[in-house]
């Protein structure tokens, strides 16, 4: 499948990213994964993997250690404090019928879906049932490495043989796909050999990409961005190809 979709997104999301943290919204969403992840495979990262790679993750964002340990604490039930946490999917369609996916951390389900239904229809979108989008998109490993760091050859023998299933290289990076299952086994390879990875993540990525007019397009990356500001929210992911004349604004 066709991977430019993806790095355009991952480009925005990548500028985005810069002013989350600025905001401070990146630690809040870093620790709601912890405490996910804590509450369903334990404390302990060593058995954890899903534990492992969100401390991993808060640990590149800079986030303090107590901010850490408070979020492993909510999860196992010590400290108290908010109320718990579910992870929801919520679906839907924006502008142009281009499918919506969002991941969102929640202590109110209720709060959380009427909000993001608001967003869907003030945006031109409208929220579905669970299932309606659902199936347009796969659950994949994606891992990004610095161009420089290694051959496409290498990084091919390399992460082939741990699991991967593509690479596709553009601009100045490769990106590695994988099952989600077999995520940790070719990012440890990557370790392993010693290569710094730009980005891991566990994503949903579309089977294909739609193309929309630009006045929709606008819109959907409106839709998109304010659900991305939704404090609940964790990840949205959409099968919009970006026209180029939006990315360069």
């Amino acid at each position: 499948y066709n991977m430019s979709g993806h790095s355009k997104w991952a480009g925005i999301k990548h500028k985005k990213g810069a002013l989350d943290a600025i905001k401070g919204k990146m630690f809040s969403r870093l620790s709601k994964e912890i405490t996910i992840c804590a509450r369903m495979g334990g404390g302990d990262p060593e058995g954890n993997s899903s534990l492992r790679l969100a401390i991993a993750k808060a640990r590149e964002a800079n986030m303090p250690a107590d901010n850490i340990k408070r979020a492993i604490g909510r999860g196992i039930g010590v400290g108290g404090g908010e109320g718990i946490i579910e992870t929801v999917i919520y679906e839907g369609y924006g502008a142009g019928g281009v499918a919506i996916l969002v991941e969102a951390l929640t202590d109110n389900k209720k709060r959380a879906a009427s909000e993001i239904r608001h967003l869907f229809s003030r945006y031109g979108g409208n929220m579905g049932e669970a299932g309606c989008v659902n199936w347009l998109f796969n659950k994949k490993g994606v891992i990004t490495i610095d161009k420089n760091l290694i051959s496409e050859d290498k990084l091919f023998d390399l992460v082939i043989s741990s699991g991967a299933e593509d690479i596709t290289t553009e601009d100045n990076e490769y990106t590695v796909t994988t099952l989600a299952e077999n995520f940790e086994d070719v990012k440890e390879a990557i370790k392993s050999a010693g290569l710094e990875t730009k980005q891991a993540e566990i994503e949903m990525l579309p089977q294909n990409y739609i193309k929309v007019a630009e006045k929709d397009a606008r819109q959907v990356l409106k839709l998109v961005e304010m659900l991305e500001e939704n404090d609940d929210v964790q990840h949205v992911w959409s099968n919009m190809d970006i026209p180029d004349e939006l990315l360069n604004e």
